[in-house]
């Protein structure tokens, strides 16, 4: 109905982007929650580290098939699916009463998130002008920063109200059926039409994109890219026709170091970092991580705002650079502190089970003993340092235990179980912290968004959904692997070569495409 306004494809992107924010909440909702439950259901270190990754498990299985569904049913019929098992999945969430429901929760979330990761990046790209390409395709990336700040306020506003995380989980019910609801109404990707020869109906998507009626050269454009492309197999991405398989490469790379960098692990454990330097209790670590939030929001708008100016190559070279630097400092604080994550993770542990009454401890004594015996001498302060009051309340809990006939492990084991209470200065723990921040946003103007704008352009359009699907496979794996052993590990990780290297390959693989069409930067590609 007339010519639309020339600003509505931003205003397309931006509701589609939608699926970015409610992604960005499910990645950093965890962080808060796991603080909660895992007091609540008694979780070990390794049932916390099951509970993180079975959202990577699910998001590993959409990327598997995801791309197969984007390219059958089109990009924004997969945004509408995703939406509804985001809420589907939130539900779940809200109803658990054990770990192995929860898991299916997770698992039914990560199927969401990552199908809507896929979808939302090729749809933006394949809808937005070649000279805003850019801006539209880092707003996701935005809009999912800003779902992760969103994320760390509610874990912060709900950790001390009684039973919050079923509040954090329920927040996005209503956003997910806006989001569905919402992509009902936007046309389909021009490009994905053209494609199932619907040339009519593209052109008229294209007349309400571009805001004009001469929509004749750039669809002609299209057809003569997507005829070529059309050919295309699976199997063509492993081969050297048209140099699909150094596009992958390519591809598959940069994800690997988007992964194996640890930022994005950062924000499901954040909390728990945290704590690991000294903010201790779940309010003040919750709130450090809100900062976290901030800084990544804070880094990404001038990342989004001027990338189609500056180049996505160019920002990958700074983000990279200040990465390495920050990760010295950090690991030059980490030397002087002592303590790692396993030893916070099983001192909450063991703190829980002994303060928390003997109907919440889920573990026997036998394994409370074994969780002690491993951890170092280092930093033990024993429990006769704790307040007589508490001490006294054990002892009470103990006399009734054993008026019932059973006795709690607390308190069968409270007189010989120590913990580490390692007290971290106050320069080191507010140094580790700015090292951590800078950290985050020198992956929030690099790695973060240009990764995703880089694997949207080099595809051509006809396996551009199965492209994006495997690469983003490789990410949901990676992340899997290394979400599985953070907790246990990440003090034994040195990460400053890895960005190094991704720093070396961004220099001389990663092509400039800043003022190109999808279509100029594919046949490029293919000449090289």
């Amino acid at each position: 109905p007339g010519n639309p306004p020339r600003c509505r494809p931003r205003v397309r992107s931006a509701g589609v982007a939608k699926g970015g924010f409610l992604m960005g909440y499910e990645l950093g909702l965890i962080s808060g929650a796991l603080l909660q439950l895992s007091s609540i259901l008694a979780l070990s270190c390794k049932q916390q580290e099951v509970v993180v990754s079975s959202l990577l498990i699910g998001a590993l299985l959409a990327s598997l098939t995801g791309g197969f569904l984007i390219d059958r049913f089109g990009r924004r019929i997969a945004i509408i699916i995703a939406s509804c098992l985001l809420v589907l999945g939130s539900l779940i969430l809200i109803l658990s009463t054990s770990y192995g429901i929860l898991i299916a929760g997770r698992i039914a979330i990560g199927i969401s998130i990552s199908l809507s990761s896929i979808a939302t990046c090729v749809y933006i790209a394949e809808i937005a002008p070649q000279h805003r390409r850019g801006l539209l395709v880092s707003l996701n990336e935005l809009m999912i920063v800003t779902g992760i700040l969103f994320a760390y306020i509610a874990n912060y506003v709900f950790a001390s109200v009684s039973h919050g995380w079923k509040y954090m989980f329920g927040l996005v019910i209503p956003i997910g059926a806006l989001q569905a609801i919402a992509m009902y109404f936007l046309p389909p990707s021009p490009r994905f039409l053209v494609m199932k020869g619907s040339d009519e109906a593209a052109s008229k998507v294209l007349g309400r994109l571009r805001a004009t009626s001469n929509t004749a050269e750039e669809l002609t454009v299209i057809k003569s890219s997507l005829k070529d492309e059309h050919q295309y197999t699976f199997l063509d991405l492993f081969r050297s026709k048209d140099n699909m398989r150094a596009r992958m490469l390519i591809g598959l790379t940069l994800v690997f170091f988007v992964q194996t960098t640890g930022q994005p692990n950062i924000l499901f454990y954040a909390s728990t970092v945290l704590k690991s330097v000294g903010f201790q209790g779940n309010e003040a670590a919750s709130l450090a991580s809100t900062g976290v939030g901030v800084v990544k929001v804070v880094s990404t708008i001038p990342a989004t705002v001027f990338v189609d100016q500056v180049g996505s190559k160019t920002f990958l070279c700074i983000g990279s650079s200040i990465m390495a630097v920050s990760l010295v400092t950090m690991g030059l604080v980490n030397l002087n502190i002592h303590m790692n994550f396993t030893n916070i993770c099983r001192n909450q542990f063991l703190e829980d089970s002994i303060f928390r009454g003997p109907g919440n401890v889920s573990a026997s004594n036998e394994s409370l003993k074994e969780q002690f015996a491993s951890m170092p001498s280092q930093g033990r302060t024993s429990l006769t340092m704790l307040r007589k009051s508490e001490i006294a309340k054990a002892e009470e809990q103990n006399s009734t235990a054993l008026a019932g006939g059973r006795t709690s492990a607390a308190s069968q084991t409270a007189s010989h179980i120590v913990i580490d209470t390692v007290e971290v200065p106050v320069a080191l723990k507010w140094l580790s912290l700015a090292s951590l921040l800078v950290y985050v946003a020198a992956f929030s103007i690099g790695l973060g968004p240009m990764t995703w704008l880089v694997l949207s352009e080099i595809f051509p359009g006809g396996i551009r959904g199965r492209a994006m699907a495997l690469t983003s496979s490789m990410n949901w794996g990676i992340n899997l692997l290394i979400s599985l052993t953070f907790l246990t590990v990440t003090g034994k990780n040195s990460l400053f070569l890895l960005d190094l290297a991704s720093l070396a390959f961004i220099i001389v693989f990663i092509p400039e495409t800043k003022g190109c069409s999808l279509e100029q930067i594919s046949m490029e590609l293919a000449k090289q």
